[in-house]
């Protein structure tokens, strides 16, 4: 989503939304730089989120991170492309997010450094489901309570994190959740620390996010032994994969951080 003053036509509730709280919020702070990568294979689920929440507040860019602005595929079947460039990208985000990506960026030294870099400088960074590997394979997660996806979570002391589990995990600025609905959680979240309380409890009128699951099977506690080993049978490839690929990559230990650890 486009800077809501130069972007597409807004909807009626985004026009009445700009409308009432676009002075006030520009006279309280300057403009928000919003970041999620996106990149071949990530998973859109764990973004979407992020981008509903952010991308409809006035005064705020939303940027698509990629090396190119070349056609790709999300999953499940989603096609995009960034909408800005690592080269063309601001140096300092208000946000920056990253959800599941392809186990490739876990070793990709372009993608690391970049986010690296802006996450260094970011005054919040997210890291939804399999992202918080992505975050901690890029040094941002030294000696901070973390989250993800079950799957994977055992895998988050590698890169010197806490596994912590829990819906969404607050450590400083850093933001960690589960897949799908940790994007919207930690969004909200978020924003009421840049635009206050009530833009993000409007925010969330306007989305109706009220997310009641019809199974209530939405973790492995809830769900039970059973049902867990199905789940985890289901994605036992990609799994696999996944701790292949971190167990090749250095051991970072917590503390080492230097000045981030602070945050």
């Amino acid at each position: 989503m486009a800077d809501i003053e130069h972007g597409p036509r807004c909807t009626g509730w985004l026009r009445s939304f700009a409308e009432s709280h676009g002075p006030q919020m520009s006279q309280q702070s300057k403009k928000l730089q919003v970041g999620i990568l996106v990149c071949p294979g990530f998973a859109i689920v764990d973004t979407i989120g992020i981008h509903s929440v952010f991308g409809f507040i006035p005064d705020t860019e939303v940027h698509l991170l990629w090396k190119d602005k070349e056609l790709i595929e999300a999953i499940p079947r989603f096609p995009v492309h960034a909408t800005t460039t690592f080269r063309e990208s601001p140096k300092d985000f208000d946000v920056l997010c990253v959800g599941a990506c392809p186990n490739e960026i876990l070793r990709d030294e372009e993608t690391l450094a970049f986010l690296k870099d802006r996450g260094s400088r970011a005054g919040y960074l997210v890291g939804v489901c399999s992202g918080s590997l992505v975050l901690g394979a890029a040094g941002l997660l030294e000696g901070y309570r973390a989250t993800s996806n079950f799957h994977v979570m055992d895998l988050l002391p590698h890169f010197g994190a806490i596994p912590t589990r829990e819906n969404v995990v607050i450590d400083r600025n850093r933001y960690t959740s589960g897949p799908a609905t940790g994007g919207f959680d930690c969004g909200l979240r978020v924003l009421e620390k840049l635009r206050g309380e009530e833009v993000a409890k409007l925010s969330e009128l306007s989305m109706e996010y009220t997310a009641q699951p019809p199974f209530g099977t939405g973790s492995p506690e809830l769900a039970g032994p059973e049902l867990t080993r199905k789940a985890l049978q289901l994605f036992a490839h990609f799994t696999e994969e996944t701790r292949r690929t971190v167990r090749d990559l250095p051991l970072r230990r917590a503390g080492a951080g230097g000045s981030e650890k602070g945050r």
